[in-house]
């Protein structure tokens, strides 16, 4: 057999148990998690189920005869069960890393630096302009790494970070220029 026939047939056998076990699946998430969950959870159990393919108990080696959910179903059970407790983990580690944030912002001292001129000029840059300041100001990679990191060439990270750097500058300045107030041309008439 060869290695195209065996994805094709690995394919086969897949797109059976799929066909089987997604809506038993789905159901049974329903039960158990929010709606928007569940088509999360069902796309990682089912990514799992085309990983381990060969080691689904009751699924037979044809990929003609479709497989019989009472042999099947309860091992895709377990799997969507594992998954569940994954999603309902991550859940629970981003809510703490929430609270976390919010402590400390509710926590800040009184004269503690405040950085919102930053982000707002952080904020009007594009989105790969500032993905590449955050890179180079806030992991420390050097243009090469950025390049790395984001697909670019090394030569189109300098040049952005050069650009993105000389534009926050320049807000910056301009914020903090700024009379309060009255603008310049308010005022007198020059009568």
């Amino acid at each position: 057999m060869t290695e195209e026939e065996s994805r094709q047939r690995q394919r086969a056998r897949f797109e059976g148990l799929a066909h089987v076990v997604v809506e038993p699946l789905h159901r049974y998430l329903l039960r158990r998690t929010s709606a928007d969950m569940v088509d999360d959870i069902l796309a990682e159990a089912m990514l799992v189920l085309w990983r381990r393919i060969d080691g689904v108990p009751g699924l037979g080696a044809a990929p003609d005869s479709p497989p019989d959910p009472d042999d099947v179903l309860p091992w895709c059970y377990g799997v969507a069960r594992g998954c569940l407790a994954n999603a309902r983990r991550a859940d629970g580690r981003r809510l703490r890393l929430l609270e976390r944030l919010i402590r400390t912002q509710e926590r800040q001292p009184a004269g503690a630096a405040d950085h919102s001129d930053l982000h707002a000029a952080l904020a009007a840059l594009g989105a790969l302009d500032r993905e590449v300041v955050r890179l180079w100001a806030w992991e420390g990679l050097a243009p090469r790494q950025i390049a790395e990191a984001t697909g670019l060439t090394s030569n189109a990270v300098s040049i952005r970070l050069n650009r993105a750097k000389k534009k926050l500058a320049q807000q910056l300045r301009r914020k903090h220029d700024e009379p309060s107030g009255h603008k310049r041309d308010e005022g007198r008439s020059g009568q």
